[in-house]
């Protein structure tokens, strides 16, 4: 990860990096040119051979990363601003593996994770391991994770456990599967909801109409886009709207006064996750299309 706000390696295994992004009031993100944009919102960097990355987000602090053990088992580490002796002591965590068969390790506590499960981790102190069954196909989890109140149990959450919505249609180039999984309507979070939205073949909109939700942050994580495609992820209020080019297995911070949605060169499939005051996944302020700008 490039030296952005600021940079720190953990000097035990140097396999763990991190940045601090900080909160931007929506009067100032007017004026940020494309640069600032992706400096301030985009991560481009998720999955690194043998490393944890990840970024601690002061909107609603978030954290959002990855980790891609090839050759050797990944801890996920405390990192300083946690202030911590365990990542997860005040902090709860909610994985997605998007590669390869992988294996994390809770504790004593062992889940093996296959293509699109996931793990939710309840706050505790206790360790967690990342690692992949063939390094030949090396699992890749992307994570969150939010401060935590209360310590609830851990627990493995698949595609057949989600709440599913389906929307949109093909006319509108937005039909789409909503799977509902790190949710409070499957299993018990303090503040963390995830999940995972995967849009069929011919269409490439999420998302829309747009929406805020000031009572939560968001962040949106891509994936299953061909290397030379490209999503265009839109942000900032309904009336000042901005973009930002993303590629496959990229990441981006919404924050609570920004709209989130995107249009792509191809389908895709994407992992959103939210952090901040209530758990309500109906909590929206939406837009109408025609009043966008």
């Amino acid at each position: 990860m490039q030296n952005r706000n600021k940079l720190r390696q953990i000097d035990r295994v140097m396999k763990t990096n991190y940045e601090i992004r900080y909160a931007a009031h929506p009067e100032d993100a007017k004026g940020y040119d494309t640069q600032r944009l992706r400096r301030d919102f985009l991560i481009e960097r998720v999955f690194v051979a043998d490393e944890v990355n990840m970024v601690y987000s002061m909107y609603d602090r978030m954290v959002v990363g990855g980790a891609m053990p090839i050759s050797e088992t990944l801890c996920l580490e405390t990192i300083d601003p946690l202030k911590a002796p365990y990542f997860t002591t005040r902090r709860e965590v909610g994985i997605f593996n998007v590669g390869g068969a992988g294996c994390v390790t809770v504790g004593k506590e062992v889940f093996n994770l296959g293509y699109k499960e996931a793990l939710y981790i309840g706050s505790g102190e206790r360790e967690v391991l990342f690692s992949s069954v063939d390094g030949q196909q090396p699992a890749k989890f992307y994570f969150n994770s939010t401060p935590a109140h209360a310590a609830y149990p851990c627990r493995k959450v698949t595609k057949q456990d989600a709440v599913v919505s389906h929307m949109g249609s093909l006319e509108t180039s937005n039909e789409r599967n909503i799977n509902k999984m790190i949710v409070n309507q499957v299993l018990l979070t303090c503040q963390l909801q995830m999940g995972m939205t995967e849009l069929a073949p011919g269409s490439v909109w999420n998302t829309m109409p747009a929406h805020v939700h000031s009572r939560r942050m968001e962040a949106y994580f891509y994936f299953e886009l061909p290397d030379d495609q490209a999503v265009c992820h839109l942000m900032g209020e309904p009336q000042e709207t901005r973009h930002i080019w993303m590629r496959g297995n990229q990441a981006v911070l919404s924050p609570e006064w920004s709209i989130h949605s995107a249009a792509a060169t191809h389908n895709y499939t994407f992992i959103w996750g939210m952090g901040g005051e209530n758990l309500d996944y109906g909590d929206q302020d939406f837009s109408q299309i025609t009043d966008l700008k």
